[in-house]
């Protein structure tokens, strides 16, 4: 119940920052997050292939564990991406609201990281050890 609770408040996070007005003007901060954000996506997705990740914070049976790319670096890189991505519209010249919607999908992200985590713990056995060597979301700090 909780993982499906956790995707339906990370979507309607991610719907309500893209549909409520005002829209975002395309200000540098908006495109700079929003194409940094994506460039880190897509490089995820050049090494997790959609096969191999869940949106639902369960590891997938019979997933391998990828360690590569910006897996190297944090262990949530397409959660990075998208709190990077979103990041833009809610701090730009917006309204503040939108912040507390940015700030409620972060927090979703953390706990859906968490629990995520758990899996990956029982699921595979080099998974500790690499959780040592990796940050959660931000490369060399967290």
């Amino acid at each position: 119940m909780l993982p499906a609770l956790l995707v339906a408040l990370q979507f309607a996070a991610l719907a309500l920052l893209l549909l409520l007005p005002p829209w975002p003007a395309l200000t540098p901060l908006v495109l700079l997050t929003g194409a940094l954000g994506a460039a880190l996506g897509s490089w995820t997705l050049l090494f997790n292939r959609l096969g191999n990740f869940n949106i639902r914070p369960q590891p997938r049976a019979g997933g391998k564990l990828i360690t590569g790319g910006p897996y190297r670096y944090i262990r949530h890189p397409m959660y990075s991406a998208l709190l990077l991505m979103f990041a833009g519209i809610a701090w730009g010249d917006g309204p503040g609201y939108k912040l507390g919607i940015w700030a409620v999908l972060a927090v979703v992200l953390v706990v859906k990281a968490r629990l995520e985590e758990k899996g990956l713990l029982r699921l595979f056995p080099g998974y500790a050890e690499y959780r040592r060597t990796s940050k959660r979301f931000i490369p060399f700090i967290w």
